[in-house]
Formats: structure tokens, C-alpha cells, sequence
């Protein structure tokens, strides 16, 4: 079947929700946030080939969950000839990418919708999720859900893979509470007691990120009845290590 065929069946909240809200009391972003996505994600470049490498090698559907602004989808179209199927639970990110989609000469497959009710008809080859953007789900039961709803959305063999930092309290120190002016004037919040990272920008726009352990990643491969494939300690395929970064997953069904 060929891929713009394929009907993405996911269950949508009501418009006015923002985030990944639904039943949770803290939203993850406000809409606000979507007007500074280009300058705060304009240092994350290294990752593009690395998913643009995966997609290459996936013989099927390619879906990206988080999709933003395309600013991944959009050169995985480009390079692989084929649609992306891309889910977002902000209108205002969905709409630049669809505006990018149309300058870039591709096609993306837009969806509003909860990466937690993710749904096929036809079974991904692969699911991708960058530029950290699980670290938006806050709790254990959110993030559990959304894999095992990967699982059951990849094809025998397809493989998901996703990035996030590792929580450094170094980093954390350094910043917590000061105000900066790069790329985009903001004050970091620390709430250790919460693994969450709150990021309040000067005009009122807000994020927040909920950061996470290797051994919360594995068990969470583990529940879903995924199996780890590689854990790269960057996208050029490093090692992980002690003092790596960055954590660069990917797993298979």
C-alpha cells in the first residue's frame, strides 16, 4: 500500500487543549512557545542525518511523532521520496510545518493528535521521535503508554528511535534560576524533586521537560516488549558513556 494511502486513526482531544495535557494538571508548552521553536532548535542539527539514515533503510511507512515545525520530516521526505506521517499536539507547530512542507516541494501527512493514542492501519517500518520531545510526557504511566502503543504500531522488525539528554546536576547548577539571553531570552528552573526543567521565556511563552535514567529508557523497552538495538552516546553512533550527553536510542520490535 502506498503510503499516502494509509488513514492514521489516533483519538483527538478537544482543539483547545495545548501540550500533551489531557488529564495531567501541568501543560508541557503553551502555544507561545511554537513562535521561538526555529531559534531554540537551530543548534540541533546533527541529529537530521542521523534519522534521515534510518528512514533510508526503513522498507515501509515512516512516522514521526513530535513533529514540530518538519524541521526532521521534511528532510526524510526530501531523502527517502516518500510521505512522513507526522503527529503534533499544537496546531500553531503542525502549521508551520505545513507552511515548510509546501516551500521544501514534499509532502508531509499532518495529524493533530496524542502520541499516547497512537494508531495504524498499516504497521510503521519506523517510528522516530527527536530533538527530545518524550521528555514532554511527565510521568511513568504517560511514557509507558506511548510505547507500548509504538510497539503495537511497528511491523515485525521496524524499529523506533528516539534522543533525550542526560540529566547533568553540573549543567543543572550552573543554570538554575539564571536568566539568559541566548538564542532566545529565558530563565531555567530546576525541580529536581520532579526531574522536570522549566523553561519560562521573557515574553510568557513556557516549556517544561521531564528528564529521565537509562535504566528508566531500557525498562521502558522492556514493558513494551521492545528490544534495544544501539544506545549511542551521540549521532555520529559514540559509545555511551559515563559522561556522555545525550542519549540516542534505537530499538526494534
Amino acid at each position: 500500500m502506498h503510503v499516502g494511502a494509509i488513514r492514521l486513526s489516533i483519538r483527538l482531544e478537544a482543539a483547545a487543549v495545548i501540550g500533551f495535557g489531557r488529564s495531567m494538571g501541568t501543560m508541557s508548552w503553551n502555544e507561545a512557545y511554537a513562535s521561538h521553536y526555529d531559534e531554540w532548535s537551530a543548534h540541533m542539527t546533527a541529529d537530521v542525518p542521523f534519522y534521515v539514515e534510518l528512514a533510508r533503510k526503513a522498507d515501509g511507512p515512516l512516522v514521526e511523532l513530535a513533529i514540530g515545525n518538519g524541521r526532521v520530516a521534511i528532510p526524510v521526505a526530501r531523502a527517502t521520496g516518500q510521505r512522513v506521517i507526522g503527529i503534533d499536539y499544537s496546531p500553531a507547530m503542525l502549521e508551520q510545518a505545513r507552511a515548510r512542507a509546501a516551500e521544501a516541494g514534499v509532502e508531509l501527512i499532518l495529524h493533530e493528535g496524542d502520541m499516547r493514542d497512537l494508531a495504524l492501519d498499516e504497521p510503521a517500518a519506523l517510528i522516530y521521535c527527536p530533538f527530545r520531545a518524550l521528555l514532554h510526557l511527565p510521568t511513568w504511566a504517560d511514557r509507558r503508554r506511548t510505547f507500548e502503543r509504538v510497539a503495537a504500531s511497528l511491523r515485525p522488525g521496524g524499529r523506533f528511535a528516539w534522543n533525550a539528554f542526560a540529566f547533568d546536576h553540573r549543567i543543572a547548577a550552573r543554570l538554575d534560576g539564571e536568566h539568559q539571553d541566548e538564542p532566545v531570552p529565558h530563565t531555567v528552573r530546576y525541580s529536581v524533586g520532579d526531574n522536570r526543567i522549566d523553561i519560562r521565556f521573557d515574553d510568557g511563552a513556557r516549556s517544561s521537560l521531564w528528564w529521565a535514567t537509562r535504566n528508566e529508557w531500557l525498562g521502558l523497552l522492556d514493558v513494551a516488549g521492545l528490544e534495544l538495538e544501539a544506545l549511542y552516546g551521540g549521532f555520529a553512533g559514540e559509545p555511551f558513556v559515563d559522561d556522555s550527553g545525550e542519549y540516542v536510542f534505537v530499538a526494534r520490535r
